[in-house]
């Protein structure tokens, strides 16, 4: 039979005599002649094979050779049959009858074994080099593990030395580093997280070199990777401001020295000479995680009962790294557009260019279009929503911190008022005596308190709220820049790196907003709240305050024997009562501001009333009860007293509210609701009462007055028999004038003018004081030797015009 084998073309025929056969003929015996009668026996002793037939041999050869099955069963089986032919062939041997049939089979048999022999060798070098191969792999993979491990430990305890050791002493310093704190900010959570990992790696008390100890590990990390992302997306993102403080004291060579100084100190065996070689390391080790851990997955078997979740540890590992760098990317484009700049109009100014020129008329021509439908808008509902929220929100906030400043504000001008303090004549007045006492308990010691609560619980949250609003805002406003600039770009069909670099802007604040935005406008809603709880809380303790306060005067008190129906109708009564008081001295004030004015006219304002009634008649002239300011054309801006000359009670579209006036030369409006009709001074102003001076001679005009010169010669007395007054108040409009009041003595320099107008004199006042007054508010009186007017009751009831 032909069977086929690997590495050989072709087998010889295998033929074996019968287990039963026992009668076999040497050549040339009984039983046929010759090569004949041999060949006839090999044929029957090839018919009477029944151990060894070729579909046996075949099913063995096929099941050793086959790349399926087995092989060394393959080998086990094949080795048993060639054993029993083996042992047929030694009973053959034994036999006085042999063939030449006999002896090939022999040496077929002998081949076979030698090539299960070399089988046999190769496979069992094959199988020590995979031992060998996993033996290797295994001890990579511990030591992955065990470096993973071990630098984790050194990493945090470099971290410890640098925050604690290094802190301490770099605070000693004289003076004290600024910013020192910031350096080491988030630094706190980055070892408290690399704490925890260590912990639970060690509470198992499980060696590296168990196999569960890669379970544990990968278990560990997988737990603890929420909180590692948070505490190094925090540090990361801050590590900036570290770069930025520590190339500022790098600027100054004496304190960076004192600063190495102190480092090299503190930390002997570590060869640092900066700041940086310990801050730097959070950025390095996260990087490291999936370094380590793809290290420990290569040379861990895919049969290995934790290679899945190792596996899972690895992919988690990676997509950490890839959420901290985005969000330090976010964080980094917030920083630079979140920025309030005040800037003047000259620096407005020098930042323009050519480029920010052209950028800021795109934006405004896009802008043009969306309002007038020429083009669409890109139109984004949820942040829509985000952006409504927070303005509303915005101006909830602003309002509330504004009430309450204007409320505190109001409590101290309350609180500055101290009536208590008073020295008043309380004997015998019981009820008015409680009353200070009451009065001076709340001014020094509750309301203070109240107000102190006030400040620390309710207005600083609220000023720092206000303060961060800014920074949304402003990513707020700059996205609507981006966007404007988004649409433009996105009609093309390819764009170049400054481009790209505009899109990926715009989409990036677009995504940071629609992340941030929502969580800081539920953190600002609940502040709020918060505020409004703690306002209502502290009203309340106010209350209780004053309650315990008024519970000791209470027998003391009038009405306090009324029923408490009866007292909160007399409270009521009483608060109704005052409001009204309140209400008619506020009328009073107005009627008594708004009332005509009736003090005597200057010299000017008689000429404009002369004009005025000649040309339009006395009905007609209003004077003006307030001060106007034209807001619109053709508005006039008169002041408070002057007269004018209605020429139409209209303007001319209608309005009845804007009329037209005459002031004494231009022509314009004014509000009706500040025009009152002019009625004249019951008296005239008495003619100018100034002193006769000597006739100055033509060609020659005195500016000055000086006693030398006068011509005037007065009794040598102590103080004089007459004296100049003041009948009316005065007020300075120009520059050469002075304002004096009702009653004032002053002495007359000049009866005129430095035109020679005789309506102006000008006048000296105490304290050397000198300027020009209307003659016809001076009034000569006698006085009395202590220097008073003997009739000061005919100068008050002049000055009382005003």
């Amino acid at each position: 039979m032909q069977v086929s084998r690997r590495a050989q073309p072709a087998s010889p025929q295998l033929a074996l005599p019968s287990r039963d056969s026992s009668d076999f003929s040497p050549p040339g015996g009984d039983g046929g002649g010759g090569g004949g009668g041999g060949r006839g026996e090999e044929e029957t002793v090839s018919e009477e094979m029944d151990f060894f037939t070729d579909e046996e041999v075949g099913e063995d050869i096929g099941a050793y050779l086959g790349l399926d099955m087995d092989l060394s069963g393959s080998l086990e089986a094949l080795g048993a049959k060639l054993s029993d032919s083996r042992i047929s062939a030694e009973e053959t041997a034994d036999s006085p009858r042999t063939t030449e049939g006999g002896a090939g089979a022999l040496e077929v048999r002998g081949h076979d074994e030698e090539e299960l022999e070399a089988d046999r060798t190769r496979l069992s070098e094959e199988e020590a080099e995979e031992a060998a191969a996993r033996e290797k792999a295994a001890q990579r993979q511990l030591l992955a593990i065990e470096e993973l491990v071990h630098t984790e430990r050194n990493y945090l305890r470099l971290l410890q030395l640098a925050s604690v050791t290094i802190r301490n002493n770099l605070s000693k310093m004289e003076p004290p580093l600024v910013g020192l704190s910031s350096m080491f900010l988030h630094v706190e959570e980055v070892m408290e997280v690399s704490g925890r990992l260590l912990s639970l790696l060690d509470q198992k008390l499980v060696k590296p070199g168990d196999p569960q100890y890669l379970h544990i590990l990968c278990d560990s990390f997988l737990s603890m990777s929420p909180d590692i992302e948070e505490s190094y997306k925090e540090f990361l993102a801050n590590y900036t401001l570290v770069t930025t403080l520590e190339n500022t004291y790098k600027q100054k060579e004496a304190l960076w020295t004192e600063i190495v100084k102190v480092i090299k100190t503190s930390a002997p065996e570590v060869n640092a000479t900066s700041l940086s070689f310990f801050l730097v390391m959070p950025v390095q080790r996260i990087a490291r995680y999936p370094l380590l851990l793809q290290t420990i997955k290569k040379h861990t078997e895919t049969a290995h009962p934790a290679y899945k979740r190792l596996e899972e540890a690895a992919h988690t590992a990676i997509a950490l790294n890839c959420r901290i760098n985005e969000y330090k990317r976010f964080r980094e484009v917030a920083d630079k557009y979140k920025k309030t700049e005040t800037l003047s109009i000259k620096d407005k100014i020098n930042r323009l260019n050519s480029h920010s020129i052209a950028k800021k008329t795109a934006r405004l021509s896009q802008y043009i279009k969306h309002e007038t439908g020429m083009a669409s808008k890109l139109v984004d509902e949820e942040f829509d929503a985000l952006e409504m929220f927070f303005y509303v929100l915005e101006k909830g906030i602003l309002e509330l911190h504004d009430n309450v400043g204007s409320y505190l504000c109001h409590l101290q001008e309350f609180l500055a008022c101290r009536p208590e303090e008073c020295d008043l004549d309380l004997h015998g007045n019981k009820p008015a005596i409680c009353y200070k006492e009451i009065q001076t308990a709340l001014r020094q010691w509750i309301l203070p308190t109240f107000e102190k609560r006030m400040r620390s619980l309710i207005y600083k949250p609220l000023c720092s709220l206000r303060d961060l609003l800014a920074g949304p805002r402003n990513l707020i406003r700059k996205r609507l820049d981006k966007l404007l600039d988004y649409e433009v770009l996105e009609a093309r069909p390819s764009l170049n790196y400054e481009e790209q670099a505009i899109a990926s802007t715009y989409r990036t604040i677009n995504t940071l907003l629609l992340n941030e935005l929502p969580q800081f406008n539920g953190l600002a809603l609940g502040m709020m709240w918060s505020v409004l709880g703690t306002f209502s809380s502290l009203h309340l303790d106010l209350t209780s305050d004053m309650e315990q306060l008024f519970q000791g005067f209470a027998q003391q008190l009038p009405h306090s024997s009324l029923e408490p129906g009866a007292f909160w109708e007399w409270v009521e009564h009483a608060v109704l009562e005052g409001a009204r008081n309140l209400e008619s001295v506020c009328c009073n004030v107005e009627e008594t501001l708004s009332a005509p004015i009736s003090q005597p006219l200057s010299p000017s304002s008689q000429r404009r009333l002369a004009l005025l009634t000649q040309k339009h008649g006395s009905e007609k002239i209003f004077q003006v009860s307030g001060a106007v300011v034209g807001g619109r054309d053709l508005d006039l801006s008169l002041g408070r007293g002057e007269l004018v000359a209605v020429v139409s009670q209209k303007d001319s579209r209608g309005d009845k509210r804007r009329w037209l006036v005459d002031a004494g030369g231009p022509r314009g409006y004014a509000p009706s609701a500040k025009l009152i009709r002019y009625r004249q001074a019951v008296e005239d102003p008495p003619p100018s009462p100034h002193l006769t001076l000597p006739v100055v001679p033509a060609g020659q005009r005195r500016h000055s007055y000086s006693p030398e010169t006068r011509s005037l010669t007065l009794p040598a007395m102590s103080r004089p028999c007459f004296q100049v007054f003041v009948s009316y108040d005065f007020t300075a409009s120009g520059a050469r004038e002075f304002s004096v009041r009702a009653g004032e003595a002053v002495r007359v320099l000049e009866s005129h003018d430095k035109g020679g107008n005789p309506d102006w004199s000008l006048v000296e006042a105490a304290q050397g004081r000198r300027g020009y007054v209307p003659s016809n508010y001076l009034v000569v009186m006698p006085t009395t030797p202590t220097g008073q007017p003997t009739a000061p009751g005919a100068l008050s009831s002049r000055a009382s015009f005003h």
